[in-house]
């Protein structure tokens, strides 16, 4: 299978850069298409699960103002290219000091080499990764009912890592996951957004209790943690729940991230996605059952909510999604994960979850 996408990942950048040779030999101006990656250029549908990206696109003709960013382009699809025949990778940062070597078409700042590096992602259809380039980025944590069999480097000799054998800490998710095999006769993966929480779960022994993998989102999920928690719900069969603060940064930008995608990245949903995911809580519901701690909505909260209501396609399907959306900002109120903390460090634990998980039909979608 690597080799198919890596024989793939050639054969596509060599199409694009015929293209461009072909039309200068020709005397045309060489262009290069890319879709449009924002909210406004996707749809959603349940049946595929994900935000997928339409027609919309842009198109960029090399002239004199455009010759550096077709220089770099071509460069940076270069350096992918020398990548995948020598199976090797590159951190994101090195990509950018790779670009010093590169005359005029160097990148002044990594934001810039980032920008190209997410261009040809959506121009030839893939993923970095694919084109072995690695973030910088934070995996998430893991920890429970789960043993990821991975390789030795050097050797490749197999490797059982057990995510329940690693006392206060955690298993680190790798930048790539492609990899890895899974063993585990868990029931259930719980992604958590906050730190704090995922180490009281681990703390209270919650994965014994419930027999669940654990999974610190660390906030917005990276790449690597959202197609290990897809491979782990695709390939194990396993229900994916999560467990964001009450905010509409954990339910637009966290969860919604999770399960559906987002736009500004539409041409890769598909990959890192994860449609089986459910929404468990923290819900504005809870704020009035529990009578929890709460802090008022900020200005950037109340208008992420209500961007949400009027242009998200996710938030448009689901009127469970605009009621609770709209609960929470009559209320004008946001809620921390750590508020049921106001009962006791383990209530969460031994009250709050256990009544949540036996009943995931009520969960959000």
């Amino acid at each position: 299978m690597a080799r198919t996408k890596s024989v793939d990942i050639l054969a596509r950048i060599k199409n694009s850069a015929d293209d461009v040779y072909k039309k200068i030999i020709r005397g045309d101006k060489p262009t290069m298409k890319l879709p449009i990656r924002a909210l406004n250029n996707v749809r959603y549908s349940p049946e595929e699960g994900y935000l997928r990206i339409q027609n919309k696109s842009k198109v960029r003709t090399l002239t004199v103002n455009t010759v550096k960013s077709f220089a770099q382009t071509l460069r940076m699809m270069s350096l992918s290219k020398n990548l995948v025949e020598t199976d090797r990778h590159a951190t994101k940062r090195e990509a950018y000091y790779q670009s010093k070597n590169w005359g005029e078409a160097m990148f002044k700042e990594q934001p810039e080499s980032d920008a190209v590096m997410d261009d040809i992602e959506a121009m030839l259809d893939v993923n970095r990764e694919m084109m072995r380039f690695r973030p910088e980025e934070h995996g998430g944590s893991v920890a429970g009912r789960l043993v990821v069999v991975d390789r030795q480097r050097g050797t490749g000799k197999k490797i059982e890592i057990d995510c329940s054998q690693f006392g206060s800490g955690a298993y680190t998710v790798p930048s790539s996951v492609e990899h890895l095999q899974f063993k585990t006769k868990a029931k259930f993966v719980l992604v958590i957004e906050t730190g704090g929480m995922f180490d009281r779960l681990v703390e209270e022994n919650f994965f014994e209790t419930y027999n669940c993998i654990l999974i610190s989102m660390g906030g917005v999920p990276s790449r690597a943690c959202r197609r290990f928690i897809r491979r782990l719900a695709d390939e194990l069969k396993l229900p994916v729940y999560a467990f964001t603060d009450g905010d509409p940064y954990g339910y637009m930008n966290i969860y919604r991230t999770l399960k559906v995608g987002s736009g500004n990245a539409a041409h890769l949903n598909r990959f890192f996605c994860v449609p089986q995911a459910r929404f468990l809580g923290v819900t504005p519901q809870d704020i009035i059952d529990y009578d929890l701690p709460t802090h008022e909505l900020k200005e950037q909260d109340i208008k992420r909510a209500q961007d949400a209501i009027k242009n998200d396609p996710f938030v448009h399907h689901y009127k469970s999604w605009q009621k609770a959306l709209n609960q929470m900002l009559k209320m004008r109120k946001r809620v921390e994960q750590q508020a049921f903390a106001k009962y006791g460090l383990d209530f969460v634990v031994k009250e709050y979850l256990p009544k949540k998980l036996k009943h995931p039909e009520k969960f959000l979608p």
